[in-house]
């Protein structure tokens, strides 16, 4: 049995605490769209600071009632093979130890609730899926080019687990970032875990999901309402009481070891919503900066350290068009590394604190303090589109403390004045 924590759930790996996810979309990446080819950006990624490689689903697409050109990632035919668009299992298991040669975590996309239409086990084992009157195999939802797997046959379950393993076994794998995982009942995902954890330790296990109670199973959730928030703020749906409520909320109700994943684009938000500039505008930046410095995990997709300026088809080819200056890459590198070396940036450690700093700029500026021990990180957001000046008006401020992105020092204190452009943020260290 896999080794558990006090509360019983399974125990989460150090490392994840101080660590980030980038995303990555292999068909859209490079020209080429495969594995090789994103292979020559590993060495820019870790100088950037990337930490955990989660690879959107690499297995081959089903060709029944595909949609678009190239079908959808997330309609699978094998959960044991690679798409060919994308190279030969021998190239991702090149590439995962590539990624892992330069101190990377490999995550795969893992799809437990349906698959293709035309998916290996259709043939072999048609009692996995759920069936309509007529005895025909049937979609969830509206997701016309896949259909629901039964997860109450225990077979089916076990064919899945071993798909799992086979990849934890054979590449060597550091963990699984779960497709919806709320679809699939919590007690596979319990089943899962313990199987493949014996197989290596330390695994990371992501869910696309906000249920609170599939903490007992992964490690870390997504972030949905807040994101939808944040986008509703900036089209002046709601204000900014309603954004720490939302903060608020997560504390109260969440795990204090739950670890939560912010971002601002991935692969569905990109293709479907539109760019982090078409929802957040200038605010993108400032969204960036919460994201790697707030309690708990931030995560990039594909292209935003470019910055990618348009929406990625998301069933055909339309590969990112790159900055070769990656004019981001500066910005995200200095606060991954920030989040990597300064332990007041740790995630749901109970060593740590957030306190909301107080200022007489009321509701333009969103001020917070990250403590641990006597590591401390001070960030004052703009989210207003007029620039401020303000006054701190906290105690818990105070000493000497740097400013990441310029490098200069400043004593601060309860009386300090500061200025910010509108939608701009500060970012300090406190200098021991």
């Amino acid at each position: 049995m896999t080794e558990k924590n006090k509360s019983g759930k399974y125990k989460r790996a150090d490392w994840i605490a101080s660590s980030n996810i980038y995303e990555v979309n292999i068909r859209q990446y490079t020209n080429e769209g495969t594995f090789e080819a994103f292979s020559t950006s590993l060495p820019r990624l870790k100088d950037m600071g990337v930490e955990i490689l989660w690879f959107m689903p690499i297995h081959p697409v089903g060709k029944i009632k595909r949609k678009g050109s190239l079908g959808s990632y997330y309609s699978i035919s094998d959960f044991k093979a690679v798409n060919p668009e994308f190279g030969t299992a021998y190239d991702f298991k090149k590439l995962i130890q590539q990624a892992q040669a330069l101190g990377m975590k490999v995550v795969m996309d893992w799809v437990a609730n349906h698959a293709a239409w035309d998916n290996v086990w259709t043939i072999d084992h048609p009692e996995y899926f759920i069936r309509d009157d007529a005895g025909n195999f049937k979609p969830p939802y509206d997701w016309t080019d896949v259909i629901q797997i039964d997860h109450t046959c225990v077979p089916e379950q076990d064919a899945m687990i071993d798909a799992m393993k086979y990849w934890v076994i054979e590449f060597d794998i550091d963990g699984f970032r779960a497709d919806l995982a709320h679809l699939t009942p919590l007690n596979f995902w319990k089943k899962a875990r313990t199987a493949i954890e014996p197989l290596k330790a330390n695994l990371f296990w992501l869910a696309e999901s906000e249920e609170i109670n599939y903490h007992e199973v992964f490690d870390a959730s997504f972030t949905w309402e807040w994101m939808h928030a944040t986008e509703n703020f900036y089209k002046g749906n709601t204000d900014l009481n309603s954004l720490l409520g939302i903060l608020a909320k997560y504390n109260s109700n969440f795990p204090v070891e739950a670890v939560r994943m912010y971002f601002t684009s991935n692969h569905d938000e990109n293709s479907w919503n539109g760019t982090e500039y078409e929802k957040y505008g200038d605010m993108a930046k400032a969204l960036a900066v919460f994201s790697c410095t707030w309690n708990g995990i931030p995560m990039i997709y594909s292209g935003q350290e470019s910055p990618n300026l348009k929406r990625l088809k998301f069933f055909d080819k339309d590969a990112i068009k790159w900055n070769n200056d990656c004019l981001l890459h500066d910005f995200y590198k200095t606060l991954l590394m920030l989040r990597k070396n300064n332990p007041a940036l740790r995630a749901a450690d109970s060593a740590g604190a957030t306190f909301h700093i107080i200022t007489d700029a009321g509701k333009q500026i969103m001020a917070y303090l990250r403590k641990n021990k006597n590591d401390e990180v001070l960030v004052f957001l703009n989210l207003n589109s007029n620039d401020c000046g303000f006054t701190i008006k906290d105690r818990l401020v105070n000493g000497n403390y740097k400013n990441v992105f310029s490098g200069a020092d400043s004593i601060l204190t309860p009386e300090t004045f500061l200025k910010l452009k509108a939608w701009h943020y500060l970012v300090f260290e406190k200098v021991k």
